[in-house]
């Protein structure tokens, strides 16, 4: 089974780790990006916030994996 990353500003992810999830705090585009870069091997799915999914931008449309999904607003 792959891991699961949630990646995004620290309040709307932090509650991830408790069912396990790797959460990645990136309170900035930035950050997101330098996140997304540094995935742990073997990531299979991550959750982003809003912000984090536009900082992303054309990189979050171009890639093919690991399979991503946004939070709601």
């Amino acid at each position: 089974m792959g891991r699961v990353v949630a990646v995004g500003e620290r309040t709307r992810v932090a509650g991830f780790v408790l069912a396990g999830v790797t959460v990645v705090a990136a309170e900035g585009p930035d950050a997101v990006r330098e996140a997304w870069q540094a995935l742990p091997p073997g990531t299979a799915l991550v959750i982003l916030t809003p912000a984090a999914a536009d900082a992303l931008g054309q990189v979050l449309v171009a890639a093919t994996r690991p399979l991503t999904v946004v939070m709601p607003s």
